[in-house]
């Protein structure tokens, strides 16, 4: 029996394995970024902060330590129940679709770890600009850390198989109609599952048009979680500030 999707982040973000494949990402490589992000934007003391698509809320945990009042956000109902455990009074958490305000303003909005881009219909990536907007106040600011999606096609790998936990992940990867696509098939309990993500390969330039269309300003873009510069070929990552 083969288990399909087809809301691909509606799904596969609310299953076990999601979390299971990606449960190996670096921390402390996520942390010195909330370090260096916080700093460089001089966030006030107790500031409040949105993280949106915050899965099950490792950054926005890591900035309520840091002392800012955080609010995490994502429409999986599965990781947000599990985020809710570590709620206090200064650290909140929230089933919302970040396509629509959240209703109240922010000193910073955070999109972190390429959780954009995910949407069929172009019009639901400036819904989500223009969302941000509306969650910032007067002197906020908001950031966007996307994968750079140049980098990522010229080092595209094909497939490969990635075993954690003692399930092999088959992953496969293309690049169609403007999306990277990774398929990802395994057998887990004998059952066989395949799920696809698929992002769209934004760029600089893409993300700069959104941002004209919503009425936001470009401040600055960053190449990596050092915050040095952004290399259109060479840098990994693609750290947007605006407001």
């Amino acid at each position: 029996m083969t288990k399909d999707t087809q809301q691909w982040y509606a799904s596969w973000f609310d299953t076990p394995f999601y979390h299971i494949l990606y449960k190996d990402r670096d921390h402390s490589e996520a942390q010195l970024f909330m370090d260096n992000l916080t700093n460089y934007l001089n966030i006030p003391e107790q500031g409040e902060i949105l993280d949106l698509a915050c899965g099950k809320g490792r950054h926005s945990m890591y900035l309520n330590s840091l002392g800012y009042d955080v609010t995490g956000v994502d429409l999986s109902e599965n990781s947000i129940a599990y985020a809710k455990q570590f709620e206090n009074e200064t650290l909140h958490f929230d089933v919302h679709d970040m396509c629509k305000p959240y209703g109240k303003t922010f000193d910073a909005v955070f999109n972190l770890f390429t959780s954009f881009g995910y949407f069929e219909n172009d019009e639901d990536n400036l819904k989500t600009i223009k969302a941000i907007k509306a969650d910032l106040n007067e002197y906020g600011f908001g950031v966007i850390d996307f994968m750079n999606s140049n980098f990522v096609v010229d080092n595209l790998v094909d497939e490969n198989v990635k075993t954690v936990e003692g399930i092999d992940f088959n992953l496969k990867r293309r690049l169609e109609n403007g999306y990277i696509i990774k398929t990802i098939t395994f057998n887990a309990d004998d059952q066989n599952y395949s799920f696809e993500e698929r992002v769209k390969a934004l760029t600089l330039e893409d993300f700069i048009e959104l941002f004209e269309k919503a009425g936001v300003y470009l401040l600055d873009v960053f190449g990596d979680y050092k915050l040095n510069a952004f290399h259109k070929n060479t840098s990994e990552r693609l750290v947007i500030v605006f407001k």
